[in-house]
């Protein structure tokens, strides 16, 4: 748990913030950023800037240590109920340029992809691309990422369907691979379809090292929370197998939790460690990208959604609500010093 040794007060736009200056047990230091967040999902990065979705429907800016907060204008409202929302957000690679970013979120009749501008404060879509990814109140994936190909990579949630995630017609339970305007790949691994990877149940996190190896983590039924490597065209096994489960034809995890559960969200790479945001470990898993070992640890007592590493410090966003639960939420953003 964090000792605390510091707190001053510091205004955030329109609402207040309390930074507070702790050190963990292995003398990182970790400063509240900003609090009063509600709900958030995402942390992306650019130029100095850190940019935060809210479930909500907000876009929440980071700049020179004072945040902005904007709403992102749909035309499909944005459905909040559970674990749906305004999830995932990727930049574009071009962003200082084109100003354009990828969203995530949910409809009351699934999912979507959309791309949108910043206007002012708000965010407005300017055009979809991928409709009717399977919703459900608790299991959406709802990551998105761009990889080193230049190409936007989507995790999906299994929806309580054990036929989707095996199958290949069905954009639940998997990873999808899509070009910047919706386009499907020539090389994806079946013509004509998004889908990179199947046999998945609730990715939430993924990232690449430098290499360019993918990686992903996702959510077990009760345990047997998994880290996987990801390959074009891999089938990861859910609800055929899990854990130490092997199959011919399925792909074994790198490593999972066992009978504990990490409840993983949003992972990072940098140099040969893999860190993973942990809602039940509430805190920072840390692991080795070549076996999976566990490394080590950060704890800082809260539900973590999501984080980034950034000039080798890590960010760190909560989520302290349950999707099955209602009421506040008391979230925060963490900047924890390096090593």
């Amino acid at each position: 748990m964090l000792a605390k040794t510091l707190i001053a007060a510091l205004t955030i736009a329109a609402f207040t913030a309390t930074i507070t200056h702790a050190q963990d047990s292995r003398g990182r230091d970790v400063t509240v950023v900003a609090e009063g967040l509600d709900y958030p999902w995402n942390i992306a990065s650019d130029g100095g800037r850190i940019f935060l979705t809210e479930k909500a429907g907000n876009v929440l800016i980071l700049t020179d240590g004072r945040m902005s907060r904007g709403s992102l204008i749909t035309t499909e409202p944005i459905e909040t109920d559970g674990g749906r929302g305004l999830l995932g957000m990727a930049l574009a690679p071009d962003f200082a340029i084109s100003g354009t970013a990828y969203f995530y979120h949910s409809t009351a009749s699934g999912n979507r992809v959309i791309a949108a501008r910043q206007e002012g404060e708000a965010w407005r879509e300017v055009g979809v691309l991928l409709d009717g990814i399977p919703g459900h109140r608790l299991y959406n994936g709802g990551r998105i990422e761009f990889g080193p190909d230049g190409l936007l990579y989507v995790t999906t949630g299994w929806t309580e369907n054990p036929d989707a995630p095996q199958d290949v017609a069905s954009l639940a339970g998997k990873i999808l691979r899509i070009q910047p305007d919706g386009g499907i790949p020539g090389d994806n691994p079946f013509p004509g379809s998004p889908v990179w990877t199947l046999g998945h149940r609730n990715p939430q996190g993924i990232a690449w090292d430098e290499a360019g190896r993918m990686f992903a983590a996702e959510h077990g039924q009760s345990a047997l929370d998994e880290v996987n490597l990801i390959e074009k065209g891999g089938n990861y096994g859910w609800p055929l197998a899990q854990g130490d489960e092997r199959r011919e034809g399925l792909t074994p995890p790198l490593t999972h939790s066992g009978t504990s559960t990490w409840a993983p969200s949003g992972i990072a790479v940098s140099g040969d460690k893999l860190f993973m945001a942990a809602l039940g470990g509430r805190g920072i898993e840390i692991l080795s990208t070549r076996s999976g070992e566990r490394i080590d640890g950060i704890d800082v007592g809260e539900r973590v959604r999501d984080i980034a590493v950034v000039d080798g410090a890590i960010y760190a966003i909560t989520t302290n609500r349950s999707p099955r639960a209602s009421g506040p939420s008391r979230d925060r953003l963490l900047r924890i010093s390096p090593d």
